[in-house]
């Protein structure tokens, strides 16, 4: 009984593991798309702190499209948007003026 409960104990670390590691890969693979679509519609916006606060106010299925977006040879019009509707949230303008934007403006 107890090297079963042993490995389901590791199985369950195990796709823990596997979960975190496939969003940090969608969280790279979006933010290649998040940024130019920042760049185009943003001018002047630090790109790094941005793009972290898009991609940290998206939900789960936000995420997934920008992500699938990042294998297309450009950013659609649908894409660019949705970037430009997570950007406008107020949770993600609060983490501009506090994450995004503070840090320059010193």
């Amino acid at each position: 009984m107890r090297v079963q409960t042993g490995l389901a104990c590791a199985a369950l670390l195990a796709l823990s593991a596997c979960a975190d590691m496939q969003d940090q890969l969608a969280r790279d693979a979006a933010r290649s798309v998040v940024r130019p679509a920042l760049a185009d519609n943003f001018p002047g916006v630090p790109l790094e702190p941005a793009s972290d606060c898009v991609i940290n106010n998206a939900s789960a299925s936000e995420l997934t499209r920008l992500a699938l977006a990042a294998g297309q040879p450009t950013i659609s019009p649908q894409t660019n948007a949705l970037v430009v509707e997570i950007a406008t949230r107020p949770e993600t303008i609060r983490c501009l003026a506090t994450d995004g934007l503070a840090p320059f403006l010193l």
